[in-house]
């Protein structure tokens, strides 16, 4: 079968009901500026403030600012603003037209309209979905210009210092800037990110403006060839820039919004005065479980995450380190359990739709590990207990490093410190104890010097080197 009838605001009424959007672009003025026009924004935070649009009301429009691309900005407006999330895993592929995006804009091409939009009075929230390195202040001459006036603002922290500016000369009135980017401890970040771009500008930050901090959760693989054929049909119309997300999603958010916010809780989002239960939760639960299925798929030659725990074995393991190690160090929100949050967590993974795999999940190995991982071991040594999953997921991130599956195959060693790595390595015995010594160096003295956590290290590593990954999954428990 094949879609011939082109996403957009005269196709709607030909789509079946529960596939038109809730809100239809123009119907609700804009009120929030969102950085960041990638398919994570469009398959989360806008589907959540349509609904909460279309059940509360309120002039919540969105105006989407594309950092670089005008790609996305063309395909849009052929489209009248509208595109559809295809969500796939289910029993049945499901499509949606979404319909919240108020405007466009974009910010190398109309650094100054974008100020503008910020300082529109109407405009109560500035989001964000842009990745870490976009915050960042960099200490040159090009910089300083951008946050001085002296040149156009197209970085991050200069849009938002001379759009805040630019709303106090307006007397606009009070901002949120809420960062939706899956960073730990967000909201302070980004606020002391703004606060050091405003005095390089000889400003100060405005009393009116929050910084709440957020929890973001929803895998959005790319969008293949094979997603748009399918979005056609289901959607019934054809759309150039879909997006595709698995069933399930999250949103944590402090509640803390001086001009107003959509009601996000009566679209499925959760308002709340602490963040951090739920952050500690994810990075110590779903990314550490994340990261030790692809170590231990990488090496043993697998492909996927989903082929991973699928290895025999794998889901007990997982389970065990759940309920052994995560369960007593993290305090969960209330009436949630890490039991049962693990389990969520492993249907997500089975999930073949997403094709996450393991090779990227496995990248930047030493960033990603001292908070999915490393906290986890610390807090039991902390308590007089020891972690002997958390150390074989270690020990599969060692041998992962050293560059070679069980087959023998190479795998790639993608990571901020590879240098390093390959230098220590070659620095050491190649033996299971010169090896862990060694990359135990990388991280924290606490870890390198607690000789029970070696130990653990060391003996998995061995299993790891001896028999392969699988079957050290396997006999696990033996």
């Amino acid at each position: 079968m094949t879609v011939t009838t082109r996403l957009g605001l005269s196709a709607l009424d030909s789509l079946p009901i529960a596939n038109r959007p809730l809100v239809r672009p123009g119907e609700v003025r804009p009120g929030i500026v969102h950085l960041g026009l990638g398919a994570f924004h469009r398959a989360h935070q806008a589907v959540y403030t349509e609904a909460a649009v279309a059940a509360s009301g309120g002039n919540w429009g969105i105006v989407g600012i594309a950092p670089r691309s005008r790609e996305i900005l063309d395909q849009l407006r052929e489209q009248d603003r509208l595109y559809s999330v295809l969500t796939a895993g289910g029993p049945a592929d499901e499509a949606r037209a979404i319909g919240i995006l108020a405007g466009l804009g974009h910010a190398a091409g109309d650094p100054y309209g974008v100020v503008a939009a910020i300082a529109d009075p109407g405009i109560r929230i500035v989001s964000m979905t842009v990745t870490e390195k976009a915050y960042r202040i960099l200490d040159d001459g090009h910089f300083r210009a951008q946050l001085t006036g002296h040149a156009p603002p197209v970085s991050v922290p200069a849009l938002l210092a001379r759009g805040l500016l630019a709303r106090r000369a307006a007397g606009a009135g009070p901002l949120t800037v809420l960062c939706c980017d899956n960073l730990q401890n967000n909201g302070p970040r980004i606020r002391d990110m703004v606060t050091r771009a405003l005095a390089v500008a000889g400003a100060e930050l405005p009393d009116d403006v929050a910084f709440p901090a957020t929890m973001v959760d929803r895998i959005v693989p790319a969008t293949s060839a094979d997603h748009r054929r399918r979005a056609a049909l289901a959607l019934g119309a054809d759309d150039a820039v879909p997006v595709v997300a698995e069933p399930f999603t999250q949103w944590v958010i402090e509640d803390r919004f001086p001009g107003g916010r959509p009601d996000w809780a009566a679209a499925g989002a959760i308002l709340t005065d602490d963040v951090t239960p739920w952050e500690t939760l994810k990075l110590r639960a779903l990314n550490a479980v994340h990261s030790a299925l692809a170590y231990l798929g990488a090496l043993a030659g697998l492909p996927l995450i989903a082929d991973s725990l699928e290895l025999p074995g794998m889901p007990e393991l997982l389970r065990r380190f759940l309920a052994d190690e995560v369960a007593l160090t993290v305090t969960p929100p209330p009436g949630v359990t890490v039991s049962g949050y693990g389990e969520t967590v492993l249907v997500r993974f089975a999930n073949r739709e997403l094709g996450h795999r393991n090779l990227q999940v496995a990248m930047d190995g030493t960033q990603k590990l001292p908070h999915r991982l490393l906290g986890t071991i610390h807090h039991l040594r902390d308590l007089g207990a020891h972690s002997p999953w958390a150390a074989l997921f270690l020990a599969a991130w060692m041998r992962f490093a050293r560059g070679y599956a069980d087959s023998g195959a190479t795998l790639p060693l993608d990571d901020p410190l590879a240098e390093r790595i390959r230098e220590a390595l070659a620095a050491a015995p190649d033996t299971p104890d010169g090896v862990v010594g060694a990359l135990l160096e990388l991280f924290p003295p606490a870890l390198a010097g607690d000789d029970v956590v070696r130990r653990e290290v060391i003996r998995w590593y061995t299993s790891l080197e001896r028999y392969g990954a699988a079957a050290t999954v396997r006999e696990a428990f033996a």
